[in-house]
């Protein structure tokens, strides 16, 4: 078996995005088939109840979730800088340490959202109907946080080497062995939430054992000699300091998004069910651009370590003009097929015509999105740590205050909801734009005049 690794120092900047980018699109359609094979059979065989349940989760896992992965986030720019470089001594190491870590932290955030559950979700004041079925789900979920966290730090290593085809074949696997359980555990087994739950917990593991076993066997940079197999605290320091702020900024993200959440629940049910709908809609909607960033993050990286960063400015061009092509079909697709994709979730015509118009509203705010995701993806992958905190900064402070002024005080009820998410994606764009031009374009690109 031989690997897919590629060395994207040299040779066409568009094509080695887009290679590298097709096989990651479908890879992250696929994990949010997960998600939307959960709300579509929990919301049409249980009830909206439980699909608002899973809904009124989202945030608190996703915070547990992200907390983890920025840490092998920032293990997997450093091997992607080390493997630019042809340091493939530091490139082994960097994947050993960053392993470690990802043993540790897991058990530690996934212990802690077990325990804090219940107080959470009062907080965020989850209507009481569906309090138990949440507490429930996110328990479900903080047993799975490990194997989720190992798949995505053996793929963040893989995509940093130029493979982005080994995590997409086992996301595909276990996409499909998540269905497959969905339907037995819900449908026939009459388990309900807790049957979806068990079949994604089932779903992830196999997705990291699998990833692991194979990239074991087909990448020599996951053969370890035992000149390899040590703590290096120097090497973890460096992980962690990259990884933190990547942590910081998502978890700043998961935090604000819960805050959005409780004003959300406090429009009751109907408007919990719509955004939950949406949410579910946009997750895959981000898929293109979050595709296009890992691209951007990996060309980046790779190129910066080898000293090319002229080459590293190319491909944020490259990144810019595909963006806007994504941001066209997008946008014409929610226009024309909102309603009909919000009632894939639900039967209700009150949740469908509030998730409907949500879709219209925030893919007007489309471009904004992209432009976040091609900026933070070359600035990533320089290793601009602290971008990452000032992005998940400015994130923090727009979700807590617009959607206060939008559904409160300037009139616009639950539909401000809605507006107020592509405000705060306009407002980061901008911040976003703002780093790239001050950090990159001064401090990183030769002048003309020097490479004349």
């Amino acid at each position: 078996m031989k690997s897919n690794m590629t060395d994207m120092t040299s040779g066409s900047p568009a094509k080695h995005i887009l290679l590298f980018a097709l096989p990651t699109l479908i890879g992250n359609i696929f994990q949010q088939v997960y998600n939307l094979a959960d709300s579509i059979i929990v919301g049409r065989f249980v009830g909206k109840d439980a699909f608002a349940a899973i809904g009124a989760t989202g945030s608190i896992t996703f915070l547990f979730f992200a907390l983890c992965n920025g840490i092998g986030g920032g293990g997997g720019i450093i091997v992607s800088q080390y493997y630019g470089a042809h340091d493939d001594e530091h490139v082994k190491k960097c994947i050993f340490n960053t392993g470690i870590i990802m043993l540790i932290v897991p058990l530690i955030f996934g212990l802690t959202g077990f325990l804090l559950a219940p107080a959470l979700l009062t907080v965020l004041g989850t209507p009481e109907t569906i309090m138990n079925d949440s507490v429930m789900y996110i328990r479900y979920m903080c047993f799975g946080l490990l194997f989720v966290s190992l798949y995505n730090f053996i793929s963040s290593v893989l995509k940093a080497l130029g493979d982005s085809k080994t995590p997409l074949l086992f996301l595909i696997i276990s996409t499909i062995i998540n269905i497959i359980l969905d339907i037995l555990f819900v449908c026939y087994f009459k388990l309900g939430i807790a049957g979806a739950a068990i079949a994604t917990v089932v779903s992830q593991m196999l997705s990291a054992l699998l990833c692991g076993i194979f990239a074991f066997l087909t990448n020599p940079y996951f053969k370890f000699r035992n000149d390899n197999i040590h703590f290096n605290p120097h090497m973890c320091y460096r992980i962690i300091r990259l990884g933190v702020p990547l942590s910081l900024q998502f978890g700043l993200i998961a935090i604000s998004s819960m805050a959005v959440q409780r004003i959300v629940n406090s429009f009751g049910t109907i408007v919990v069910a719509a955004f939950t709908a949406t949410n579910r809609i946009e997750q895959l909607i981000h898929q293109p651009y979050t595709t296009l960033g890992s691209s951007l993050s990996t060309y980046s990286g790779q190129n910066f370590g080898a000293g090319r960063n002229d080459r590293v400015y190319k491909g944020y061009k490259t990144g810019v003009w595909m963006m806007g092509i994504l941001t066209v079909v997008l946008f014409i697709s929610m226009q024309l097929l909102g309603r009909f994709i919000t009632s894939l979730f639900v039967e209700d015509t009150e949740v469908i015509r509030l998730g409907a118009m949500g879709l219209r509203i925030t893919s007007y705010f489309y471009f904004t999105l992209g432009m976040i995701y091609v900026v933070r993806g070359v600035l990533t992958g320089i290793g601009d740590a602290l971008f990452q905190l000032i992005n998940g900064i400015v994130e923090v402070i727009g979700r807590f205050t617009v959607p206060i002024l939008m559904t409160k005080y300037m009139g616009f009820g639950s539909s401000g909801i809605w507006i107020s998410a592509g405000i705060v994606w306009a407002i980061s764009a901008f911040t976003a734009w703002l780093r790239y031009y001050s950090f990159f374009k001064k401090k990183l690109i030769l002048k003309k005049e020097t490479q004349a």
